[in-house]
């Protein structure tokens, strides 16, 4: 019978995850010379090749992929293990993957997060601010915040918050061109927006809500680069009440008659919400999220 160290097995998904040698040392602390070292090892000890080696990194072989989901398996294991015997005493370690829509990580938990990394120095904290290609189901990000929910898979989800967007404009812009005061006025500007055949979800699709077949004249992918166009006076643009209450450059349009209602949801396999190191940063956005309910909220009747 074949004999391997079980504590190889992490050095084999790192790599397999990260493709790359340097990449994985990175994320494990230590160096390409000791993860090639175990790689080399965990192959000899099972007695096959889990990696076809070459210029751009490692892909896994065939007998690397069927490893992959018991591998997987023993890491949540041992994450839930250390979650039980560990009672607080033993330092959190590892690497968490978090995936976030871009205004909500640039705009609220960026500033929040580096908090929870310095409580816990031990833990890699990775926050991905491209979640239209970050997938949970191929395990590329451990949590995220969404604005669905998953439709289908072993999932866990919960609401953690509520948030609302406005039309917003530049002074200088509503200075030129005059107030706006008329749900019909709106199609006489032109807007910023998202890139039509590039929005990943429906939930951001918010111009047809404002008036039905409204196109943006100007698109871009990123909601940072709507809310600068918005800013240089190009025209309107829709943006959540934490983003745009943010500058003061820009007003909100007719707030009172167009608000538009959003939810964040976090998300996260159901395999690991209980996993010693996952479950404090759950914790944590829980309560940062709550403890800014009213600000997500931005009821109207907080303009004049």
């Amino acid at each position: 019978m074949r004999q391997f160290s079980w504590d190889d097995l992490q050095y084999f998904l790192a790599v397999a995850q990260e493709g790359k040698l340097s990449a994985a040392a990175r994320r494990l602390r230590t160096s390409h010379v000791t993860v090639a070292r175990r790689i080399d090892r965990l192959e000899e000890g099972i007695g096959a090749k889990l990696f076809q080696r070459s210029g751009t990194g490692y892909t896994l072989t065939f007998m690397g992929e069927k490893l992959m989901e018991p591998a997987r398996a023993m890491s949540i294991e041992a994450d839930k293990m250390l979650g039980v015997v560990g009672e607080g005493t033993i330092p959190l370690s590892g690497v968490i993957r978090l995936s976030v829509p871009e205004g909500f990580g640039s705009f609220f938990i960026a500033d929040r997060l580096p908090h929870f990394a310095s409580q816990h120095p031990n833990l890699t904290i990775e926050m991905v601010n491209i979640q239209q290609i970050v997938s949970l189901s191929r395990r590329e990000a451990d949590i995220s915040i969404s604005l669905n929910t998953p439709k289908a898979g072993a999932y866990y989800f919960e609401k953690i918050c509520s948030y609302i967007l406005y039309i917003y404009a530049s002074k200088d812009y509503l200075k030129q061109h005059g107030k706006i005061e008329r749900r019909s006025d709106l199609a006489k500007h032109p807007f910023i927006g998202y890139i039509e055949d590039m929005i990943f979800t429906p939930e951001l699709n918010y111009l047809g809500e404002i008036v039905p077949g409204l196109r943006p004249s100007y698109q871009t992918s990123s909601v940072f680069a709507q809310a600068k166009a918005c800013r240089a006076g190009y025209g309107l643009c829709v943006l959540p009440y934490y983003m745009g209450n943010m500058f003061d450059d820009i007003v909100a349009v007719m707030p009172h008659s167009i608000p538009i209602h959003r939810d964040y949801f976090l998300v996260c396999h159901n395999d690991v919400i209980d996993a010693a190191r996952i479950r404090p940063l759950i914790d944590f956005i829980r309560a940062e999220t709550a403890k800014s309910n009213d600000w997500f909220a931005g009821f109207p009747s907080q303009f004049v």
